[in-house]
C-alpha cells in the first residue's frame, strides 16, 4: 500500500483511538444520593487472572480481612482493612488501617491507622479492620473508623503538613497506655473527628460501618449502634440511629427522634440515601429494626450549639408480622423474629429498593427483596409495588438496570428479577455465600463470593455467564469501576483490572 492511501487509515485508526470512553471518578458507595451500584465506565474486561496476570494493571497487598469497598477519586484509591501486613515498621499489632494508593501505580501515599476498641471484642472485633468505604467531596475524604469515630482527612496526608484544626494525630494512632508515635509523611492529617461512642454513647457491635451520605452542607451518618456482648440486650437504647454532622466542622446538628434503640436486632449498619422527585428530597434510612424511615433534609445550618431532631416524613416496614418488642428473646429461633436491614436502600424509577430479613447470624432465615412507592405527602403511607424471596439472609444491596434488578444473597445464589413486576428471570448458584453486591458496567454484571469466586455475567435478561475465575482468597468487597479499570479487593489484595 503506498504511503499516500495509507494515510486515510492512519488518520481513521488515530482519530478512533482518540474517541473517549466514559472515565469517572467513584468517589463513595454507588450512585451519588440513589446508591445504584451502576457504572457507565465503558472497554472493560470480561475477567482477569492473579495467576498469570491477564488484565491485571497492578496489585497491592492488603491486610488478612478486606470488607471495606474501595473508592477513587483525584488519584487516589482509598480501601480500609487491616494490619496484619503492617506498611510501617512503627505501626504493629492489630488496627484498623485506610489506606491511600496511588491510582496510576497502587503505591502508598499515606494510611490512617487506628487502634482498637478494647472493651471487648464484641465491639471491635479482631482482625476487622476499618470496614467502612470513604466518602470524598470537595477534595476532602470522609470515613468512620473501626473504633466509631467520623474522621474527615486531607487527602495530601501529612506530606504537606498537619493542617489542622486536629493536631493529636500521634496520641489519636496510638493505643492507650503507649507512648505516642509521632506523624511521618505516610500518616494520615486528620481535619476533624467526631467521636460517636465518647460524644453519644454509641454501643457499636463487631465493627462500625457506614458509608456517608454527603448532602449539601451535611453528612448523614447511620451510628452502628448495635446489641451488647450476649446478643441480648441493648446497652444505648437511647442513642440515636442516623446522625448529621456540618461537613465543613464536624459539628452534630441533628440526629434522629425515632427511639429504635430498642428494636434493634443487631446493629445499624445501613447507610442512608436520597430519594428525589421534582424539588422534593428525602433522606432514606434502613434502621436497624427492619424498618425504612423517610426524614426530611436538614435546611439551614443551625446555630452553634443548636442540634435538631430531624423530622419523620414517613416509615414503610416491610415485614409487619415480624416481633416488634422484646426482639432478641428470637436471637436464636430460625423460624421466627424481627427482620434487619444490612445493605443500603436503593433509589431508582421513582422507587426505593431494599432487602431485608432475617439476620445472617441470629434469628430466622426468611428474607426478601422490597420495592415500594414513597408518599406523595408527610404522614402519608408507602405503597409496596412487589416482594420477591430470597433463598436466606441478605448482606447485600440491589442493583437496578435496564429494567432488571440483581441482588445476591447468602444462600449462595445470584438473582436477577424483573424491576417492574418482582417476577424471577433467572438465578445462579454460586460455591461460596456472598456479602459483597454486584456491579453493572459495561453490560456486565461482575459478582464475588466469600469463597473466592469471581464471575461475570451479561447483563441481559438470558443468562449468560461470560467468565469464571479464582481469585485464592474471599471477597467481602463489592467490585467497583472507576477511570477505565475495575477495581476488585479480596480479602488480601486489590486488584486493577484493565483491557488498556
Amino acid at each position: 500500500m503506498s504511503a499516500r492511501r495509507a494515510f486515510p487509515v492512519a488518520t481513521l485508526v488515530l482519530a478512533l483511538l482518540s474517541v473517549p470512553l466514559v472515565a469517572e471518578d467513584r468517589p463513595q458507595w454507588g450512585e451519588r444520593f440513589t446508591r445504584n451500584m451502576v457504572s457507565a465506565e465503558r472497554g472493560l474486561p470480561v475477567s482477569f487472572d492473579p495467576k498469570t496476570g491477564e488484565n491485571i494493571r497492578w496489585t497491592a497487598r492488603l491486610g488478612s480481612d478486606t470488607h471495606s469497598t474501595p473508592v477513587i477519586a483525584d488519584g487516589r484509591v482509598y480501601l480500609g482493612t487491616n494490619n496484619r501486613v503492617p506498611r510501617d515498621p512503627r505501626h504493629e499489632g492489630d488496627r484498623g488501617v485506610l489506606l491511600c494508593l496511588d491510582e496510576r501505580t497502587g503505591e502508598l501515599n499515606w494510611q490512617l491507622v487506628a487502634p482498637k476498641i478494647t472493651t471487648s471484642k464484641f465491639w471491635d472485633w479482631p482482625f476487622m479492620g476499618i470496614c467502612s468505604p470513604a466518602t470524598v467531596v470537595d477534595g476532602l475524604v470522609y470515613i468512620v473508623t473501626n473504633r466509631g469515630e467520623v474522621a474527615c482527612l486531607d487527602p495530601k496526608g501529612m506530606a504537606d503538613g498537619n493542617q489542622g484544626p486536629y493536631l493529636d494525630e500521634a496520641r489519636h494512632q496510638t493505643p492507650t497506655g503507649q507512648e505516642a508515635v509521632a506523624v511521618g509523611p505516610t500518616d494520615a492529617d486528620i481535619l476533624w473527628l467526631f467521636d460517636m461512642v465518647g460524644t453519644l454513647k454509641v454501643r457499636q457491635h463487631d465493627s462500625a460501618y457506614a458509608s456517608i451520605l454527603a448532602h449539601g452542607p451535611f453528612l448523614y451518618v447511620n451510628t452502628s449502634n448495635g446489641v451488647g456482648d450476649t446478643h441480648r440486650e441493648i446497652e444505648s437504647p437511647d442513642a440515636p440511629s442516623l446522625i448529621v454532622l456540618e461537613r465543613a466542622t464536624g459539628r452534630l446538628v441533628a440526629v434522629d427522634d425515632e427511639h429504635i434503640g430498642p428494636r434493634i436486632f443487631h446493629c445499624t449498619w445501613s447507610a442512608p440515601s436520597v430519594f428525589r422527585e421534582g424539588d422534593r428530597e428525602t433522606i432514606v434510612f434502613g434502621g436497624g429494626d427492619g424498618v425504612v424511615y423517610g426524614f426530611e433534609p436538614v435546611g439551614s445550618v443551625p446555630s452553634a450549639g443548636e442540634v435538631r431532631k430531624l423530622r419523620k416524613l414517613w416509615q414503610y416496614d416491610g415485614d409487619p408480622n415480624g416481633p416488634k418488642s422484646q426482639v432478641h428473646r428470637f436471637t436464636t429461633n430460625r423460624r421466627e423474629s424481627p427482620s434487619n436491614i444490612k445493605g443500603l436502600p436503593v433509589i431508582h424509577g421513582g422507587r426505593v429498593h431494599v432487602a431485608m430479613g432475617g439476620d445472617l447470624w441470629w434469628g430466622k432465615n426468611e428474607a426478601w427483596l422490597k420495592v415500594f412507592e414513597p408518599p406523595a405527602a408527610a404522614g402519608g403511607t408507602p405503597r409496596e409495588i412487589w416482594s420477591y424471596p430470597l433463598v436466606q439472609h441478605v448482606m447485600s444491596s440491589p442493583v437496578v438496570h435496564d429494567g432488571m434488578v440483581f441482588i445476591a444473597d447468602t444462600g449462595k445464589r445470584l438473582h436477577c428479577v424483573d424491576a417492574a413486576t418482582g417476577a424471577g428471570i433467572w438465578t445462579h448458584d454460586v460455591k461460596g455465600e456472598s456479602w459483597a453486591t454486584p456491579l453493572v458496567a459495561d453490560g456486565k454484571v461482575y459478582f464475588a463470593t466469600r469463597r473466592g469466586e469471581f464471575l461475570t455475567f451479561t447483563a441481559s435478561r438470558e443468562k449468560r455467564l461470560l467468565a469464571e475465575v479464582s481469585l485464592g482468597a474471599g471477597v467481602s468487597a463489592t467490585p467497583v469501576a472507576a477511570n477505565g479499570t475495575l477495581y476488585v479487593a479480596t480479602m488480601t489484595h486489590l486488584y486493577a483490572v484493565s483491557a488498556r
